[in-house]
């Protein structure tokens, strides 16, 4: 996790800013929103729906254990999981593994950073339509000096166990489904920065959208979700599944994490985080560090998500 920009700005200067609100007039504008769009749905003329099949919801207990596991992976290998080392390898062999069982093509993007090769995992789901990608990402390495579970094992087991749901439920996408986990984050964004560099013209036009998850599981009372505004859809999805639920928002621009890396490439980007905590970037970035109730709200928001954009065609 890198500093965040907060000034809503796009990094490639695709889009005006839109000025920032409370969190009051954000869900007043949320519930007309719905309002205008329940009308617009009773219409023959709407174009494409607004939401698709009903997001199945997790537990803590099928989030939890990813990190646990990814915990004991950065203990047995000193103590961390960072880019070029034993503990991030066998990070990824976990996530591959799980995906590979649930039924995803998943293949091994590798790059070179220090002298070290690294390795982004690419996960597929079979079908969808493969001209309109909705492709989601969080980076799976640590720093050197911790595990890293918060930063951001948090994220790559909330997005994992977004991939489960998605086979769990054999869902039927109208997009195709993309998910990844980066290399190398800590390092500057190398490992996704690689794979946007590595994309034709073509295959960058192809993707509708990339939502990325950095820290999800961040500890404190009445902590935020910084949710990024630049894709309007996927910015009105996560704002409204927090405000459903009255929970405190604040908006942020491009910056901070892998989302960058697309975002300078010209291509939508959408995703959310829960903070910097004390232990960032420390040896005390352990599972401990992460309070269950965030990440799992952290998830459920992300698969609600995904499950929204996946409906769009």
């Amino acid at each position: 996790m890198h500093s965040i920009n907060t000034s809503g700005l796009h990094s490639a200067g695709r889009r005006t800013p839109r000025p920032r609100t409370s969190s009051g007039l954000r869900r007043a504008t949320a519930v007309l929103g719905l309002c205008v769009a329940l009308v617009a749905g009773a219409s023959t003329s709407m174009a494409e729906p607004r939401t698709g099949p009903t997001p199945p919801v997790v537990t803590a207990d099928q989030v939890m254990p990813h990190l646990d596991a990814l915990q004991r992976i950065a203990d047995r290998n000193g103590g961390n999981r960072a880019h070029g080392t034993q503990g991030y390898r066998y990070s990824v062999a976990y996530v591959q593994a799980a995906l590979d069982k649930a039924g995803f093509r998943t293949t091994l993007r590798r790059f070179t950073h220090d002298g070290a090769t690294g390795y982004n995992l690419i996960a597929d789901w079979p079908g969808g339509d493969p001209e309109h990608i909705l492709f989601a990402g969080a980076h799976l390495d640590s720093v050197e000096t911790g595990p890293g579970i918060n930063d951001n094992g948090s994220g790559s087991a909330a997005l994992l166990a977004t991939a489960l749901e998605v086979s769990e439920a054999s869902l039927k996408p109208n997009r195709h489904l993309r998910f990844a986990w980066w290399g190398a984050e800590e390092g500057g964004l190398l490992g996704s920065r690689a794979y946007v560099r590595d994309l034709s013209a073509a295959e960058r036009d192809r993707i509708d959208v990339y939502l990325n998850v950095d820290m999800a599981g961040t500890k404190g009372n009445n902590r935020p979700w910084l949710v990024v505004h630049d894709d309007p859809a996927a910015a009105e999805a996560f704002e409204g599944y927090f405000a459903a639920r009255n929970l405190p928002t604040f908006e942020i621009g491009i910056g901070g994490s892998d989302h960058v890396s697309f975002g300078e490439a010209g291509i939508p980007v959408g995703g959310f985080a829960t903070g910097i905590d004390d232990c960032i970037h420390e040896a005390c970035d352990r599972v401990e560090n992460v309070d269950p109730v965030t990440e799992t709200t952290s998830t459920n928001a992300f698969i609600s998500t995904v499950w929204q954009l996946a409906a769009r065609r």
